[in-house]
């Protein structure tokens, strides 16, 4: 941690951490900014939503998963999830979390090529999943058809500078062995991590034991998805064999504690896991199960949860949960020689947050006032490499007032039904 310090950034990448002094005498900038009352961290990195599903917040509140999914999720992607529906939720999704200092985030929903283009268009980099699933969605019809358009997907971006892919099946109670071999086939041949929900509830495991005689991690163990090219979303329902398993084979853990508390999922056992060497991550979920795509309220969450459960004050610290927010989630999606910390050679991804407000006075460390003190709204500034999306809490690029109009619009129509 620097005081008085500056960042010298040039064609979006990090070129130099100096003294606020010297870095103005030895540079002749053609932008400099001045943010005394600031501290500037990297860019937060969500590592697990499902963009266009802010379109449905609030709609199916206070309820169990399953009831959740299929009595009121699912029944409402068929009726409304369409290419607007996608636009417009990435538009509205994305703007929240420029406002709440998020630089990255991993997607996993129907149409990423149309996510895709919008975090492209608007500036956002963005981990964008190849959905597949073994029954018909508005998006495809059944595996291969998944497939072929994720293939589709992937050949128009893999170029992008902002945008990379992943495999995301969507979880082991969803997709069969066929796909899910294929998956580990592809992701070695393509060199692309796995998205995937894992040990979400009890009942997922007691319906794996019922129908495959097995637990979910024993199952995905002898198909070949664990690798480190995992990142297992969730992971609430984990004994100590499994944690043999995730240490075994390198896996990320992502870890989404407001999501899970909500749906009273249960708790990850993040503390255990990142003391065994494990790379834990965070995730929002989507706003239709959290409600919010605040990851400084993640982090808070995070730590706090982390101490309940392993009933130690000193378990899950301030920095850990930065780390987890930031560099951690970076390794998950295996862009962590990009961006993720600031450090030369690394893009530009970095968030200034005011911390002279009253509610983050006195200020004795700057860590833990982010963490257990600071609120989304004192994200003032984002850049993602090198390119202001958020000025003095303006977003750049993206239209605030169409943003809400669309939403708007969205809510009086799925109201009507």
């Amino acid at each position: 941690m620097f005081e008085n310090y500056a960042i010298a950034v040039n064609n979006g990448t990090i070129v130099d951490l100096l003294p606020a002094d010297i870095a103005l005498a030895k540079y002749d900038a053609i932008e400099t900014y001045r943010l005394d009352k600031h501290t500037l961290i990297p860019g937060l990195i969500n590592t697990h939503t499902h963009t266009a599903m802010s379109l449905f917040r609030g709609i199916a509140d206070d309820l169990p998963l399953m009831d959740w999914l299929n009595n009121h999720i699912w029944p409402a992607e068929q009726l409304w999830v369409s290419l607007e529906f996608v636009e417009d939720g990435a538009h509205l999704t994305i703007a929240e979390m420029i406002r709440s200092g998020t630089t990255c985030f991993n997607d996993m929903y129907f149409y990423p090529d149309h996510t895709a283009e919008v975090a492209s268009e608007i500036g956002i980099r963005a981990m964008v999943g190849l959905f597949v699933l073994d029954f018909p969605t508005s998006w495809a019809q059944e595996p291969q058809e998944y497939f072929e358009k994720g293939e589709h997907v992937h050949d128009r971006f893999k170029h992008s500078p902002l945008i990379q892919t992943a495999f995301a099946p969507h979880a082991p109670y969803t997709v069969s062995n066929g796909p899910l071999e294929k998956i580990v086939t592809l992701s070695e041949e393509l060199d692309l991590q796995i998205h995937m929900h894992v040990h979400e509830t009890e009942d997922e495991i007691n319906q794996s034991n019922e129908q495959h005689g097995k637990r979910p991690f024993e199952r995905l163990n002898e198909i070949g998805v664990l690798s480190n090219r995992l990142m297992a979303v969730h992971m609430t329902q984990i004994d100590q064999e499994d944690i043999e398993l995730i240490t075994k084979y390198k896996l990320n853990v992502i870890h989404c504690p407001e999501s899970n508390l909500k749906l009273a999922s249960g708790f990850c056992p993040s503390n255990e896991l990142l003391n065994s060497d494990v790379n834990v991550a965070l995730g929002t979920d989507g706003s239709a199960s959290n409600n919010d795509l605040d990851m400084i309220g993640e982090m808070r969450t995070a730590t706090l949860l982390g101490k309940g459960i392993a009933r130690d004050s000193s378990a899950l610290a301030a920095r850990t949960a930065l780390r987890m927010a930031t560099l951690n989630g970076a390794r998950a999606l295996n862009i962590d020689l990009m961006t993720g910390s600031l450090v030369k050679g690394k893009e530009a991804d970095i968030v200034a947050i005011n911390l002279s407000e009253l509610e983050t006075q006195p200020l004795y460390d700057p860590v833990s006032q982010i963490v257990y003190a600071t609120t989304r709204n004192q994200v003032t500034d984002v850049w993602v490499a090198g390119k202001q999306l958020l000025k003095n809490r303006e977003l750049t690029t993206i239209n605030e007032e169409r943003t809400k109009q669309k939403a708007k619009y969205w809510q009086e129509k799925i109201m009507k039904v």
